[in-house]
């Protein structure tokens, strides 16, 4: 039984009969793509269309305005058509550059690698700012200090929250409260200046040269001093101040020793660092501390429950004297033990005050 006219929309009333309607194979490609998406959205599928190029986005949002009514026959057509189509594809590739290096990136040389993120910084088409938030942080740190504080903000407003986080927190405290202000200012910038700043910056970073070191030199000589004895690193350490002072002082703060534990360990962290020293060695730590790690003992002490300390002190007074070799071997320990902890995140060094004058 036909619907009468009364019960039809009135955009049917009106339609062209389903004989005027143009065989599939007369269709467009556009035409056909804007059916199958239809046909797709409607079953609720995933459309990865922001994979496409954005004047193709562009294109098939005007056609899927423009399609009106297509008959079931036409739509059958299109799917099995697009079906048949899909089926005899064998094995599909990673669009342009930033696709292939996600799936050989694993694989290549440092060489290549440089060479395709040069391209992908600068090449039509990739995602700067997909880069820009995989970048090593200190690669990207020194690359958004030379920066202006407007653009720095810019960069940090586009990159995940994370990510921009991280990046502010390493920041000196004056830039970083310019920066945070800044932020606030970014909401007017126009899209095309945000591209070209991404671009630009993905560009420097992708230009720069791969490094032998993962840190700096003074790092580099900061944990060879640590594990030091104390004479060879207070004598190394007088031949840098007379040599290079500024070196000397990058050095000085890259140092951590146990007499750096009170200015540098959050005194709710001392607990989780006695967990991960052997007792023994703890005891003749503390036993052997003379002088200014003296101070890093009773700190340690006066961070712990009283019952506690009060058990450590017994075990060092029943202890004895600790030659000073000994003393320093387990200081060593705990500092290692303290290293090894910050490197694996379970714990943060409080920062220095970097206006602190250094002897």
């Amino acid at each position: 039984m036909q619907p009468a006219a009364a019960d039809m929309p009135a955009s049917l009333l009106f339609a062209d009969p389903p004989a005027a309607r143009a065989p599939v194979r007369a269709l467009s490609g556009i035409e056909k793509a804007a059916i199958v998406v239809r046909v797709l959205a409607a079953e609720g599928a995933e459309l990865p269309l922001r994979d496409l190029p954005e004047q193709d986005q562009h294109r098939l949002v005007l056609q899927l305005g423009r399609m009106g009514r297509v008959d079931a026959a036409t739509m059958d057509a299109v799917v099995a058509e697009f079906c048949g189509d899909v089926e005899g594809i064998g094995v599909t590739f990673p669009p342009g550059l930033p696709g292939a290096l996600e799936l050989l990136g694993e694989h290549l040389s440092e060489p290549v690698m440089r060479r395709i993120r040069e391209a992908i910084g600068t090449g039509r088409g990739s995602d700067p700012w997909r880069d820009l938030a995989a970048a090593a942080t200190d690669r990207l740190l020194p690359a958004l200090a030379e920066e202006s504080v407007e653009v720095a903000a810019i960069v940090l407003a586009k990159l995940p929250v994370p990510r921009a986080a991280e990046l502010i927190g390493r920041m000196p405290g004056p830039r970083a409260r310019a920066v945070a202000h800044a932020l606030s200012l970014t909401a007017a910038t126009p899209p095309d200046v945000v591209e070209r700043i991404g671009r630009a910056l993905a560009a420097r970073i992708a230009e720069e040269p791969p490094r032998a070191f993962e840190t700096g030199p003074a790092q580099r000589v900061g944990a060879i001093l640590n594990f030091s004895p104390a004479a060879t690193r207070d004598d190394v350490l007088d031949g840098l101040t007379e040599a290079d002072a500024g070196f000397a002082a990058e050095v000085r703060k890259a140092i951590f020793t146990f007499a750096n534990i009170p200015a540098r360990i959050d005194p709710r962290d001392v607990p989780k660092v006695l967990r991960a020293v052997e007792q023994p060695v703890l005891i003749r730590a503390l036993a052997g501390a003379k002088g200014p790690e003296a101070a890093s003992a009773e700190f340690i002490l006066a961070n712990i429950s009283q019952r506690m300390a009060q058990s450590l002190r017994d075990e060092m007074a029943s202890l004895g004297k600790v030659s000073p070799r000994e003393a320093e071997a387990a200081m060593t320990e705990v500092v290692v033990a303290i290293r090894r902890m910050e490197e694996a995140g379970e714990l943060s060094f409080v920062a220095e005050d970097e206006d602190e004058e250094v002897d």
